[in-house]
């Protein structure tokens, strides 16, 4: 990296394949990311195995470059067991840091492994400075927050914690916020959440509103993002504080990966030399990206817009764009054919009566090799151009001797083989030492078998097989509320906040209450600055409900809801978190409990078996309604007609005639889209009771009163009064309960 008055971030490079690893080093990146043969959020890139990636640490450290491992999937309980053994020979290795998604990971690793610095992943959503202190207070010393965040709003997630930000800068956006996406995984059972998306974003779809579709049938690609591209915004990121700049790319290969890293380096470079004053991108530059990878166009991102039109690519990939030969040949040769050369400087000394002495110097590291002492020549000695020429013979290594200073004592015969040899030991002495100093002691790679302590927050499922006793049933709007309210046997109603107009929080609070149920508010799945200013606006009538509890899906809410009822002198209500809060192993439920909730949502990418091992009791289990699939900042009802702040229900129609409900909430301005095929497990009683969770959710979303009630009573028939009954929905889905995911 380069030093200057003008801070320069690191650009991190992504690395899909030991060859990209390479180029993305010999371009110029100063860290890259790549993923190992588990674990890794991009499951079909050329991971490498251990032996592969071992040497890739060891290319990179010997560059000066860092290298981060992707551990960025969600984990089952068996998986976690397995990571410690998995990660300890990178991380003796010198690793230098690990990318994490996963809670229970997380507090794994860095109990198991406390030097290795953590990275919360952009998968983990971080939207907030909760959220963000949420991970540092777990162990992470960097941040990749959600990509739709603003430049203010990354400001201010870097104040409050005081730790690293790392943001994307180019490369492939995902339509959905990352790690909230289920889209790929309930349709075809390949989970973004495990690295394995299928790209159902860049398929062709058609918005409908009241059977009439909304959008023109040349742009159909409605959820494909243009690539991002920042390199415009260099000196604002720089001087906002950002730490890292990332580029999107592990599945492409190690061509794309020189060709973005040779401009980003030189723009970085440019800018921490002659600063912001004068900055702008050339045009070839701009052609040059876009040759490497064009999908539609680029978008310069979310930093200073929240959403747009002009952020997608409605037409689609352009079918052809013809290769520019002469950059994919300047390209090979530069940075796949050869190998960065590593300036490095010598000091030699040949003197009568002691040993030969060769030492090099590079970055801070010293080696030094010696030969055995010089005899007299019987004719002419050694001359100074000579031995000169000798020694900075470099071929075949890494370096490139830059200056060497040589002390040469008249009239000593210095053999060619001994020179060699002298250099030889010299330069294998330089290159151990510029990795060794990575090197950590060696760790013993415990299994994940904390089961004693686990048993003690989590009993397994055999002390509470059966015992199904509360029916909880999620409202969005007061048609739905009525349709719960004449279920006696519903003992638990919650209502989203910005479904129900503030006003009327308490009076349905009240009748929920004077029903005998208990009443919770939901609150959003994602919580940024629209929902902080919302619940602030909101906040007396909030407390006011005197609700029994809050459903939370985000680790910013806990935070943000505690701050904001101290601020007005009362304690935080219990809170459950809800699915989209994964708490896919023990360890992440152990976590997510000590944060205090009262209780867990169960994972829907786990089936019945794996639910069986994780242990159901004491937790919540979806057993009816539509799953959200996606949620994102853009706006589909916008895209297509406009903005006008009205909440509305449309339908996003794909190739196979399936209809997906999607929901533009206005109040926290972003999209919600629910499966096509509502959830149901009616039909799967006994295999629910012997899972043994403690109660029961239904979803309501898009139901009327009428059809409300139909699922309510259906549910409360099969899991409370053990009854056999009629599925509640003419279609639906069994979800991941039979088939999982991989």
């Amino acid at each position: 990296m380069n030093s200057s008055a003008n801070k320069c971030p690191e650009l991190l490079a992504p690395a899909g394949s030991m060859e990209s690893l390479r180029a993305a080093v010999n371009a110029g990146a100063d860290a890259v990311y790549t993923g190992g043969s588990m674990f890794g959020a991009r499951a079909y890139a050329e991971n490498a195995d251990t032996p592969a990636l071992l040497e890739g640490i060891r290319y990179a450290h010997l560059h000066g470059v860092h290298v981060h491992l992707t551990v960025n999937t969600l984990m089952k309980d068996r998986e976690l067991s397995l990571l410690p053994a998995y990660l300890s020979p990178y991380y003796e290795a010198g690793l230098d840091a690990a990318i994490v998604q996963d809670i229970g990971a997380f507090s794994l690793l860095h109990r198991q492994f406390p030097l290795l610095p953590l990275h919360a992943s952009t998968q983990t959503t971080v939207t907030g400075p909760y959220s963000g202190l949420f991970w540092k207070q777990l162990g992470a010393v960097r941040l990749i927050p959600a990509r739709e965040l603003s430049l203010e709003e990354l400001k201010e997630v870097k104040r409050v914690t005081g730790i690293e930000i790392e943001t994307f800068v180019h490369g492939a956006l995902c339509y959905s916020y990352s790690g909230q996406c289920l889209m790929s995984s309930l349709i075809g059972g390949r989970s973004g959440n495990r690295g394995r998306c299928a790209q159902t974003c860049r398929l062709p779809y058609a918005l409908q509103k009241d059977g009439r579709r909304m959008n023109r049938k040349g742009e159909a690609y409605l959820l494909s993002c243009r690539d991002l591209c920042s390199l415009d915004l260099i000196p604002v990121l720089a001087e906002a504080g950002i730490d890292s700049f990332k580029i999107e790319g592990r599945m492409k290969g190690p061509r794309y990966t020189a060709g973005v890293v040779e401009i980003w380096r030189r723009y970085l470079d440019r800018y921490a030399a002659e600063g912001p004053e004068g900055y702008h991108v050339e045009d070839r530059d701009r052609r040059q990206l876009l040759d490497l990878f064009d999908r539609g166009g680029q978008t310069p991102g979310y930093f200073f817009q929240h959403n747009g039109s002009d952020m997608l690519a409605l037409s689609g990939k352009p079918e052809f764009r013809e290769e520019n030969a002469a950059l994919s040949e300047r390209l090979d040769q530069s940075y796949l054919r050869e190998e960065k050369q590593i300036s490095i400087r010598g000091n030699a000394v040949f003197a009568a009566g002691q040993p030969m002495r060769f030492r090099l110097s590079c970055r801070g590291a010293e080696a030094e090799a010696v030969g055995e002492c010089p005899e007299r020549a019987n004719t002419c000695g050694a001359t100074e151009a000579e031995v000169r020429t000798r020694m900075m013979k470099m071929g075949g290594t890494p370096f490139h001797l830059e200056h060497l200073e040589l002390s040469l004592s008249e009239g000593l015969f210095l053999p060619v083989g001994q020179l060699n040899a002298l250099r030889r030991d010299a330069v294998a002495s330089l290159e151990q030492a510029l990795c060794s100093r990575f090197h950590r002691e060696q760790v013993d790679p415990k299994t994940h078998n904390d089961r004693d302590r686990e048993k003690d927050v989590f009993p397994l499922p055999a002390e509470k097989k059966g015992e199904i006793r509360f029916l909880h049933v999620s409202c969005e709007s007061e048609a739905q509320i009525a349709a719960a309210l004449s279920c006696p046997e519903v003992t638990e109603l919650s209502f989203d906040a910005d479904c129900i107009p503030a006003k009327d929080w308490k009076k349905w609070a009240t009748e929920i209450r004077e029903s005998g149920k208990k009443v919770y508010i939901g609150t959003p799945q994602i919580f940024r600055a629209e929902a902080a200013r919302f619940f602030s606006r909101h906040a007396e009538t909030l407390i006011d409900t005197e609700a029994d509890g809050l459903v939370m899906r985000s680790l910013e809410t806990p935070g943000f809801f505690r701050a904001l009822y101290e601020a007005h002198g009362k304690p935080l209500p219990p809170f459950c978190f809800d699915y989209q809060v994964y708490g896919m192993n023990r360890e992440a439920r152990r976590v997510l409990t000590a944060c205090g909730a009262f209780r867990l949502t169960l994972p829907v990418e786990l089936n019945r078996a794996e639910l069986s091992e994780l242990g159901c009791s004491g937790s919540e289990l979806v057993a009816a309604g539509r799953l959200s699939m996606m949620v994102t900042a853009q706006c589909l009802k916008k895209t297509v007609s406009g903005c006008d702040g009205v909440p509305a229900l449309f339908m996003l129609r794909d190739r196979r005639g399936m209809d997906m409900p999607v929901k533009n909430r206005c109040s926290f301005c972003f999209n919600q889209i629910f499966n096509a095929l509502p959830l149901s497990l009616v039909g799967m009683r006994e295999q629910v009771k012997e899972l043994g969770p403690e109660s029961i959710r239904v979803l309501l979303t898009t139901e009327n009163e009428a059809e409300s009630r139909k699922v309510i009573q259906q549910c409360a028939a099969s899991f409370l009064r053990g009854e056999r009954v009629s599925e509640p929905y003419e279609h639906f889905t069994r979800g991941h309960m039979k088939r999982g995911v991989q």
